[in-house]
C-alpha cells in the first residue's frame, strides 16, 4: 500500500518574499511584522502580524492556535471532543457547543454533504489515523446508521449524543482558527496580516506595498508544482481549498481519497478535484463566534462531495457571501462572478478556465 499526504491546498505565494524570519521588524511602526511558524492540527501553519503590536498579536495567534488544537483534537485524549466522544455527552462547554451548532447548520444547508459524525467512517478507513485501509461493504454498513447530525443534540453549552455517533470537526477547525486569528489581528489592531493554515488562508487587509495579497491555488494534478491553477488577488478575505490530492492513498491500483461522502461512506467522486470557497472578512462578527473562515471551511468539504452542478446552485441560492472556484476533472477552473478581478490564470497549466454569474443557466 502506498500513501501520500499534502498538507497544504493553498500556497500564499508571496510569503518566501515578504516574510524572511521569524522577529523581523521595519522601522516604521505600521510596517512592523512578527511572522511565525506552528505545527499544529496535523499541518504547518505560517501566521504573520503587522502594525505597532504585530509580535503579541503574532504570539496570541501561536497560543489560540494550540489551545483550539488540544480543545478539538478527536486523536487528543485529553481533549474535550474526545472526552464526548468517549462518554457520549459533555457539560458546560460553550465554545465547542456553539461549534456543533455551526455543524449542524452546515449539515442542514447542505443536505447532509458536510457532516462531522462521519467520524467513525473516516477512522474505518484510516485517515484519521493515517493507517489507511479498505473497509468492507459490511463494515460500513454497520456505521453508516450511526453517521447524522440528528444524533447530536446541543442546549445551551451541553452536548449529547446517541449511542454509537462520534464527531470529528477536523472539516472545521483550521477555518475555526482563522476566525480567531482575524478576532486577534483586531484586538491587536493589525493593519493587515495574513495566516495560511493548511489549506486554509486569512488575508486580513491588504500587503505593505497596499496590494492584495497573492495567494496561488495549486493544480490538482501536480500539487506544488507550477504553473498553479490559479492566483487569488484577496484583501480582507478568507480562502479555504478542499481537494482530494491532499491526503490519499492508493491500493490495488485503486485511489482513495480523503473526502467521504456521508450518504455512502467512499470517497466522494463528483467530478470536481479542487473546491476553492473565498468569502469576506466579517469584522463585525461577534468576537469569539464561528464565522466566515468557519463557514468557508465547512463549505469546501460539502461542495467537493456534491459536485459543481450542486455546488454552484447553493451559490446561487444561499444567502451566505461566498465565492467558489471550483477545478473540475475535465480540466476546467470555474469561478463565480465575485471572483471578476480577483483572479488570474495561468499559461500551459492544461485547464480551461469559465466565469459563472447568479443568473440561471
Amino acid at each position: 500500500m502506498h500513501a501520500k499526504r499534502a498538507l497544504s491546498a493553498l500556497l500564499a505565494v508571496a510569503l518566501a518574499a515578504l516574510l524572511p524570519g521569524c522577529g523581523w521588524k521595519t522601522e516604521d511602526p505600521a510596517k512592523a511584522r512578527e511572522s511565525l511558524q506552528i505545527i499544529a492540527m496535523d499541518t504547518v501553519m505560517t501566521v504573520s502580524a503587522y502594525g505597532d503590536h504585530s509580535t503579541r498579536a503574532a504570539y496570541a495567534c501561536d497560543e489560540e492556535i494550540r489551545r483550539l488544537d488540544k480543545l478539538l483534537s478527536r486523536t487528543d485524549e485529553k481533549s474535550a471532543v474526545s472526552a464526548l466522544n468517549e462518554a457520549g455527552h459533555i457539560e458546560g462547554e460553550a465554545e465547542l457547543s456553539a461549534l456543533v451548532r455551526a455543524a449542524q447548520q452546515y449539515a442542514a444547508a447542505t443536505g447532509g454533504a458536510f457532516d462531522v459524525t462521519i467520524a467513525p467512517v473516516a477512522s474505518a478507513w484510516g485517515f484519521a489515523e493515517s493507517d489507511f485501509r479498505v473497509p468492507s461493504q459490511a463494515e460500513l454498513d454497520a456505521l453508516l446508521p450511526y453517521v447524522g447530525t440528528e444524533h447530536v443534540h446541543v442546549a445551551g453549552d451541553d452536548i449529547a449524543m446517541d449511542g454509537g455517533t462520534q464527531i470529528d470537526l477536523g472539516g472545521i477547525a483550521k477555518g475555526y482558527a482563522s476566525d480567531r486569528i482575524a478576532d486577534i489581528f483586531l484586538e491587536n489592531e493589525a493593519p493587515r496580516g495574513m495566516a495560511s493554515l493548511g489549506g486554509n488562508v486569512l488575508a486580513w487587509g491588504d500587503r505593505p506595498d497596499e496590494t492584495p495579497w497573492r495567494v496561488a491555488v495549486e493544480n490538482p494534478q501536480n500539487p506544488g508544482e507550477e504553473p498553479y491553477a490559479a492566483l487569488l488577488l484577496l484583501r480582507d478575505a478568507y480562502a479555504v481549498t478542499s481537494g482530494g490530492y491532499q491526503r490519499y492513498f492508493e491500493e490495488d491500483g485503486v485511489v482513495y481519497q480523503h473526502i467521504l461522502d456521508p450518504e455512502t461512506g467512499y470517497p466522494a467522486r463528483s467530478g470536481l478535484t479542487s473546491v476553492t470557497v473565498v468569502a469576506p472578512c466579517d469584522r463585525d462578527r461577534p468576537a469569539g463566534t464561528p464565522g466566515n473562515g468557519t463557514m468557508c471551511d465547512a463549505l469546501s468539504t460539502a461542495l467537493f462531495v456534491l459536485g459543481e452542478e450542486a455546488a454552484l446552485d447553493l451559490w446561487r441560492r444561499s444567502d451566505w457571501d461566498f465565492d467558489l472556484l471550483l477545478i473540475t476533472e475535465d480540466g476546467r477552473v470555474v469561478a463565480t462572478e465575485g471572483l471578476v478581478g480577483a483572479l488570474e490564470a495561468f499559461e500551459n497549466n492544461g485547464y480551461r478556465y469559465e466565469t459563472v454569474s447568479k443568473a440561471a443557466a
